[in-house]
């Protein structure tokens, strides 16, 4: 199966393609990249990507690959509604079709890459078809889907692990270079938007506020409050194992902030993050650690004398974990895995804020005062505290929240897509606003009734998140 197109280059299941794939000789090879998601306005589109945990039924197991009613036989099932089986090699890896990519992570969490769509009308539709075709296969397999942000009673040694070679490649040098590498891999899930510039100018301004607010996101989010059965005194404890994942690939870019910034300075980080990988002939070879600017020298020790391709180069920016990525596209990376009405709510969020001009320049204006200290202290703060976390005007990100929801709704407003019944876009703001009102995330609920009405027994998680 060959896929062509953004979301080819979009799912972390390398695919052939029928694209020109020419050497990589000139800087400016590497930045047409960039350049080249530019689009004008009525071509902007909203890709949203949601993992889930998949589990046995019987007894919350976490099924393997292989086994019978396990991940190949729930991939397969899938294929009655259109779906087209990926391979690599001999092994169904992922699947293609009009709504995206449906692919494994790797203790096998389930996630759909969605097609880029015009509205968020189109996306929580597209998000039900997916959770309605996962549920009736489920239900036949004995297997049901987790909406939270990291597996809340398993090990790493109680997980599979899915037969992906980048994953391999991976899951070997992630101890080398942070504690909580495997964890982010094997125990996380999280929901992801992915939204378009028109210019290099516009990619920095929405590169800059998304990433200043991304930590809104995270505490608006938080849902992974449980490691191991218990408590971990965390809001968002996926949000916390990035901080010691791999500091050469991930964190808040603090040069975002600085004069000159664009896609050439995001080219030279990009090039400094070490590799992982080369993909040659359907099998993926070793490079972790080594140099991408070693490999434009024709010196890349796995592969002497080979220059690389602009799929090399599209292969290394996905290995760049930031808590915002530029790639032809921007992803906002800061939020955890949730249900249904939150798998909505991300894309309202970021296309209501960068989507419309008037309220880019106001949420420009919120946090273009902020230090990168502030960033990094905000940073560092939020997977425990949340929305208590300060702002530095003294306020909290409560606040902080009700004033981008705000302008995210007139945004949406001025938008006006609408549906067959006359409804914009603004009502998949509310599980947002009731958070930012309340003050209780979705963690702070989750941890409320673990202490009083389930008594402690973490097991029943599974009926109140499952899809």
């Amino acid at each position: 199966m060959k896929l062509t197109g953004l979301w080819a280059n979009l799912m972390s299941t390398r695919t052939t393609s029928d694209k020109p794939d020419p050497f990589i000789e000139t800087k400016a090879d590497l930045l047409s990249v960039f350049s080249g998601g530019e689009k004008p306005k009525d071509r902007w589109r909203i890709g949203t990507e949601h993992e889930k945990f998949v589990f046995r039924t019987e007894d919350h197991r976490a099924p393997s690959y292989d086994e019978k009613g396990g991940i190949r036989d729930l991939l397969m099932a899938l294929t009655r509604y259109g779906w087209e089986p990926v391979y690599e090699g001999d092994t169904v890896i992922a699947l293609s079709g009009s709504d995206g990519t449906v692919s494994l992570e790797p203790a096998g969490q389930l996630e759909l890459s969605g097609a880029p769509l015009h509205n968020l009308h189109q996306t929580c539709a597209e998000t039900g078809r997916h959770l309605k075709q996962v549920k009736e296969v489920g239900a036949e397999l004995g297997l049901g889907f987790l909406g939270l942000g990291m597996w809340p009673d398993k090990t790493r040694e109680e997980l599979p692990i899915m037969p992906k070679g980048r994953y391999k490649i991976m899951l070997n040098h992630m101890p080398r270079v942070g504690s909580m590498g495997l964890d982010m891999m094997l125990r996380t899930c999280t929901i992801q938007t992915n939204l378009d510039y028109s210019s290099e100018a516009d990619m920095v301004k929405k590169f800059r506020v998304s990433l200043a607010l991304q930590p809104l996101g995270t505490a608006l989010f938080a849902n992974s409050p449980f490691t191991e059965g218990k408590p971990n005194g965390f809001l968002s404890y996926r949000s916390h194992i990035w901080t010691d994942t791999d500091p050469h690939r991930t964190g808040m870019l603090p040069f975002v902030f600085e004069e000159g910034f664009g896609y050439e300075r995001y080219a030279d980080y990009a090039l400094d993050v070490p590799m992982y990988f080369v993909f040659r002939d359907g099998k993926y070879i070793d490079a972790a650690g080594l140099s991408f600017r070693d490999f434009i020298d024709g010196k890349l020790s796995v592969l002497p004398g080979e220059k690389p391709r602009l799929s090399d180069w599209n292969d290394h920016l996905s290995t760049a974990f930031p808590e915002v990525r530029l790639k032809s596209f921007l992803e906002m990376r800061g939020s955890d895995g949730g249900r249904w009405n939150k798998i909505c709510a991300l894309p309202a969020l970021w296309v209501g804020l960068l989507y419309d001009q008037t309220a880019l320049d106001a949420a420009w204006d919120l946090v273009k005062d902020w230090t990168v200290e502030d960033h990094q202290r905000i940073r560092d703060a939020i997977p425990r505290e949340g929305l208590c976390t300060p702002t530095p005007d003294g306020r909290d990100f409560a606040a902080l929240g009700r004033d981008v929801i705000a302008i995210a709704h007139a945004g949406l407003s001025a938008r006006d897509e609408v549906n067959a019944m006359g409804d914009n876009e603004t009502a998949f703001l509310n599980p947002l606003r009731e958070i930012v009102e309340s003050g209780i995330s979705p963690a702070h609920q989750l941890l409320m009734k673990y202490e009083k009405e389930w008594g402690g027994d973490l097991s029943k998680v599974y009926d109140e998140m499952s899809f």
